[in-house]
C-alpha cells in the first residue's frame, strides 16, 4: 500500500511520455530499490519473482501496458494496413506504421504505440474492439511475463 501511495503514483505520471528516455533505467533502478526493501532482500538479489509475488508491474511493463491503453483509447488516431490497401495479406489487422527519419519521432509515443501494439499476441489484438477485454487479457500477459526490457517484450512474441 506504501508503494502505490508513494512511488507507483509518481513513475505512472507521463509515462508514455517518458518511459522510452534514457532517463527510465535510472527510474527502473529506484523501483528495484523499493522492492527490496519492501521484501527484505539484498542488493545483488534478483528482484523478478518478487515483482510478480507483489503484483507490481516493472517499469517497462508499465509503460508497454499504458501505452497498449493510449492506443486503443485513441483508436481513431491510428490507421489501420487494411485500410491503406485492399490486399489481404497477414498483417492487414497491424496498425500502419509512418515512415519517418527522424530518432526523435520513432520513438516517441505515437510510433512507439505502433510498435508496440503490432506486436501484441494476435489472441489479445482480437479483443482491441472491446476496451474492458482487451485491457483485462493484456494485463494478465503482462503481469505473467513481467517484462523488464522492451527488447524482452518484442523477443516474447515472436516465439
Amino acid at each position: 500500500m506504501v508503494y502505490y501511495s508513494y512511488f507507483h503514483s509518481i513513475i505512472t505520471y507521463g509515462l508514455i511520455f517518458w518511459g522510452n528516455s534514457h532517463c527510465s533505467s535510472i527510474t527502473f533502478r529506484l523501483q528495484k530499490i523499493n522492492i527490496r526493501i519492501i521484501v527484505g532482500i539484498r542488493g545483488r538479489d534478483s528482484c523478478t519473482e518478487h515483482f510478480k509475488r507483489l503484483k507490481i508491474l516493472p517499469l517497462q511493463s508499465q509503460y508497454i501496458l499504458s501505452l497498449l491503453l493510449f492506443v486503443i483509447n485513441n483508436r481513431g488516431c491510428f490507421m489501420v494496413n487494411s485500410k491503406m490497401h485492399d490486399i489481404n495479406t497477414r498483417t492487414k489487422s497491424n496498425l500502419h506504421r509512418p515512415i519517418s527519419n527522424l530518432s526523435a519521432y520513432q520513438k516517441g509515443t505515437y510510433c512507439s504505440g505502433i510498435k508496440v501494439f503490432n506486436s501484441v499476441p494476435s489472441q489479445i489484438k482480437a479483443l482491441s474492439h472491446n476496451r474492458n477485454q482487451f485491457k483485462s487479457a493484456l494485463k494478465i500477459f503482462v503481469y505473467f511475463h513481467s517484462f523488464y526490457t522492451l527488447d524482452e517484450y518484442f523477443g516474447c512474441n515472436k516465439n
